[in-house]
């Protein structure tokens, strides 16, 4: 076969995952799903660490919410379906940083213009057209509703139904009541809003809004939410308020196993059409070396495209590979990744020593064990004092401080333990480090 030269992006995104043929595995989570959308009331919370799916997760959420269930039948998960499926309006929203508070978050959502994901192009408002498109590849597949043309005045507050000047909150409540009954005089028939707000965790000042979601959730109005957390109360700071509302909408996004890590790169010469093969070995190698983030396996596929074009193949093989981790080694393969790193261990070869011993401890918990993923400094003194690094704790702050990343966070309630902010920083340390493969 002769050589083609293949854009990366077409098999591998460091993206979020829209289209649900390129989503692959998580056939827990997608019956988890299922439950949580077909609950009339509810919280739907996604979290886990950065860099396991959340986000992709969630917007597979959306489209089944718009009626889509290719995921579904593609996971072999039909029989799962009820008879009687709930069909959402849906909002789409990713928080900042600049968000303050719940106040300011309910302002963000109703002054949202998005054609695609606002709240806004669902509020009743003669001064824009509306149309059912979408998102998925067929246009069989489940439909979402977006603004088609924004009129001369669409944007002036006042047009807007039942604006309450100084009363974001009271403006929320009558947007929402008003899109459900609307809408569906024009489109087919739907349930209810579902709002989902994803890095919902970099919101400053969460207190209160537990509260308040529980407040605004109703029979016409359901919330999700998806951020970096390991548990609810890492997510939302009064979550007691909404205890009850999660009872079927807590989904936990777990690191993937290997298995299901592999079936990236074959959804991947699909997408390539069969112009290119990855060994058998050297998926099984990546699957490993990802660790069950695939967002990391994304860019370690992406690479080994790449590398292959330059070497004018198709056959990614172990050699290309290793070009691949050589690059990694010298610091050339990814540019973020790298300037963390740089960032973190400033001049100094020892904390780079120090950096690299933390990210190759092992785990001994069990998966579902929410110490996974700790490290211990007791754990590498011994070995740092082998290799020459007798000042542990003086390079240690670094490590720890904001201006610098951080790259560790410490663990409270547990002595001399931390954890790394990012998994995918921590895969990558240990590559950084490592020999040929």
């Amino acid at each position: 076969m002769s050589f083609q030269f293949l854009d990366p992006e077409v098999g591998f995104t460091s993206q979020v995952i829209t289209d649900p043929h390129r989503f692959v595995g998580r056939a827990d989570l997608i019956k988890e799903s299922i439950d949580a959308l077909n609950s009339s009331l509810g919280l739907i919370a996604i979290y886990g660490k950065r860099g396991v799916g959340k986000s992709s997760l969630t917007r597979q959420i959306q489209a089944l919410a718009n009626g889509n269930y290719e995921l579904v039948r593609k996971a072999g998960l039909s029989h799962l379906l009820p008879q009687k499926l709930r069909k959402y309006y849906t909002v789409y929203y990713t928080c900042d940083s600049i968000i303050s508070g719940a106040q300011d978050l309910v302002s963000r959502l109703c002054n949202d213009t998005d054609e695609e994901d606002g709240l806004l192009r669902l509020v009743p408002d003669q001064g824009k057209q509306l149309a059912e498109f979408s998102r998925s590849a067929e246009s069989s597949l489940g439909l979402d509703i977006k603004v088609a043309k924004w009129g001369a005045k669409g944007q002036e507050a006042s047009k807007y139904a039942n604006a309450v000047p100084g009363d974001v909150i009271q403006t929320f409540r009558n947007f929402t009541s008003a899109v459900v009954e609307y809408n569906n005089r024009i489109f087919s028939k739907r349930d209810s809003v579902l709002i989902l707000l994803d890095e919902f965790d970099v919101i400053k000042d969460k207190q209160g809004l537990g509260s308040l979601i529980k407040s605004l959730s109703s029979d016409k109005v359901k919330f999700g939410i998806c951020g970096i957390g390991q548990d609810l109360s890492s997510l939302i700071a009064d979550h007691a308020s909404v205890g009850r509302l999660i009872e079927q909408g807590s989904i936990f996004v777990k690191p993937m196993p290997e298995s299901e890590t592999r079936e990236i790169f074959k959804v991947a010469e699909h997408l390539y059409k069969g112009k290119v093969k990855f060994e058998e070995s050297v998926v099984k190698k990546i699957a490993l070396l990802s660790e069950g983030y695939p967002y990391f396996a994304q860019l370690l596929g992406k690479a080994c495209v790449s590398n292959a074009n330059a070497r004018g193949t198709n056959l990614v093989d172990n050699e290309i590979l290793n070009l691949v981790i050589e690059n990694i080694k010298s610091g050339r393969a990814f540019p973020n990744l790298e300037t963390a790193y740089q960032r973190a261990i400033g001049q100094s070869e020892e904390r780079a020593l120090l950096l690299t011993l933390l990210a190759e401890q092992a785990d001994e918990c069990a998966e579902y064990d929410a110490s996974l993923g700790r490290v211990f400094l007791s754990r590498s003194r011994s070995s740092a004092q082998e290799l020459g690094v007798d000042y542990m704790d003086q390079l240690l702050p670094r490590l720890i401080d904001d201006r610098y990343g951080p790259v560790l966070v410490k663990v409270p309630e547990t002595r001399g333990s931390y954890e790394f902010t990012d998994p995918v920083f921590r895969a990558y340390v240990k590559l950084r480090h490592i020999g040929r493969i």
